[in-house]
């Protein structure tokens, strides 16, 4: 099976954790390479008609149900060579998945419960298997949970379901075997590659879920290295200096975003996975963590450290990151419209998180639609944004407060978008509000494009005035 290494960051926020008592949902998907476009659509249900999903990195194949919700995905455009990896999204019923966040189990446990490389279910078919057939977040836990205990697994990957009660975080580490958490209602979560789950309770199964027979797999191949507890991580993760320079510095400087009175060491093995604050977390804080790379200190790429320290630990937000997406489903909404997809294509520390309604049937052109290169016309909205990505990073210190500013006015105008177009579909049925909001949102989208592409102008201009291939004549000659 062809498998490119995968880096994402994954953040999961309680509903009791936030300012306006929704579940947020979110990470970074982060690719081997900078360009692999990908494109946003929705997948129409569909009713008595049994079929099957193939895999295109393996032969994996998967038996579907003859009935499917509808549903969104993120795929990528050259699906024969990359797979299809449908990243996100919301079914019609309200419930999100995003798959996946790439974990590594140790070789002790792999020797003892291989992955089926060659026909296991992998990320590019695990949405499109799982989301159409989910009527909660624990109930894709569950039904992936099957999948797994079938086909096998082809690869490590932690899968997100949220529904407007529950986050559940299950993480499928080896050929047969798995653990899901549910993250407190009052608590968040932060997690980059590395395994994440930490001590389980097998008694608890309101806040946990595993694989059949896992506590004896443990047992009888002599797994467990603590005299005491049942630690997850310690058990089926992995403690190496790739972890600590790749992996928990991400994880610690998300908990130093969202908990900033904490003091934690980036190289420590035993980073938390979840914890408490004492603020509660709005959407614009998810989005600071998924769009940082070491602010304020001396490992920012984009900082004053020396070359060594800036280029020590990977930062969260890259080059790679081909999308960011938040998936928020809100209380305080109708139903038709509480749940939301907020999409980042480009390099989310310079791009804005788009909102997409959950329910609307129809995406805009500028984001279904996504040519393998760049079209200097840029009418997709995946290469606008890395366009204008390039643009800002190629003269960071000039160009960073124009782009800020963007990046504020745009919160502004999608904050309050959102906030006046869901309530205009209470009263109406769900043919009605999926068009309205699928209308809406093509006006949402047409003037986001056109303030990206008056700010892209305007930094042109402005590097122009920058090129070093200058001369000014001296006056006295």
């Amino acid at each position: 099976m062809k498998k490119n290494l995968s880096a994402c960051t994954t953040v999961l926020v309680g509903k009791d954790a936030t300012i306006d008592g929704s579940t947020m949902a979110a990470r970074n998907d982060d690719t081997f390479g900078p360009l692999n476009p990908m494109k946003l659509v929705v997948y129409p249900a569909y009713h008595n008609h049994p079929n099957q999903v193939k895999a295109y990195l393996n032969k994996c194949v998967v038996d579907r149900p003859a009935d499917g919700y509808r549903y969104q995905g993120t795929p990528n455009i050259d699906y024969v060579h990359e797979g299809v990896f449908d990243e996100s999204g919301f079914n019609e019923k309200n419930v999100g998945m995003s798959a996946t966040e790439s974990v590594y189990a140790n070789e002790r446990v792999l020797a003892c419960d291989p992955l089926n490389t060659e026909s296991g279910i992998n990320e590019d078919l695990i949405v499109a298997a799982t989301l159409p057939f989910i009527d909660s977040a624990k109930d894709g836990v569950r039904y992936l949970g099957e999948l797994v205990k079938k086909y096998g697994s082809a690869e490590g990957n932690g899968v997100i379901f949220s529904d407007k009660n529950d986050i559940w975080y299950m993480e499928i580490v080896t050929g047969h075997h798995w653990i899901a958490e549910r993250i407190p209602d009052d608590a968040y979560a932060v997690t980059g590659n590395r395994i994440a789950i930490q001590q389980v309770d097998f008694d608890d199964t309101d806040n946990f879920m595993w694989s059949d027979g896992i506590q004896e797999f443990v047992e009888s191949n002599h797994l467990n290295p603590d005299k005491h507890g049942w630690d997850f991580r310690h058990i089926f993760g992995t403690a190496d200096v790739f972890d600590q320079h790749y992996n928990t510095p991400r994880q610690w400087y998300g908990h130093k975003l969202l908990n900033p009175s904490v003091d934690q060491d980036p190289l420590d093995f035993d980073l938390p996975f979840i914890m408490r604050t004492d603020h509660k977390i709005a959407l614009e804080d998810v989005e600071k963590v998924l769009s940082s790379h070491y602010q304020g200190t001396l490992y920012d790429p984009l900082g004053h450290g020396t070359d060594e320290e800036r280029h020590l630990f990977r930062p969260i937000s890259l080059n790679r990151t081909q999308n960011s997406h938040i998936l928020q489903v809100r209380p305080d909404l109708p139903e038709a419209a509480s749940t939301i997809l907020w999409m980042s294509f480009g390099v989310p520390t310079f791009t804005p998180y788009v909102p997409f309604f959950g329910n609307a049937d129809d995406i805009d052109v500028s984001y279904r639609e996504t040519p393998m290169k760049l079209d200097m016309n840029l009418k997709s909205a995946y290469w606008m944004y890395r366009a204008l990505s390039m643009i800002v990073e190629s003269h960071h210190a000039e160009f960073s407060k124009e782009d800020l500013n963007y990046l504020k006015d745009a919160r502004e105008y999608l904050y309050r978008w959102v906030n006046q177009t869901a309530p205009q579909v209470e009263g109406m049925d769900d043919k009605q509000a999926s068009e309205f909001l699928s209308t809406e949102s093509h006006k949402m989208v047409a003037e986001m494009a056109k303030r990206t592409k008056a700010l892209m102008a305007q930094l042109i201009m402005h590097g122009l005035e920058l090129s070093k291939l200058t001369f000014i004549m001296d006056k006295n000659l």
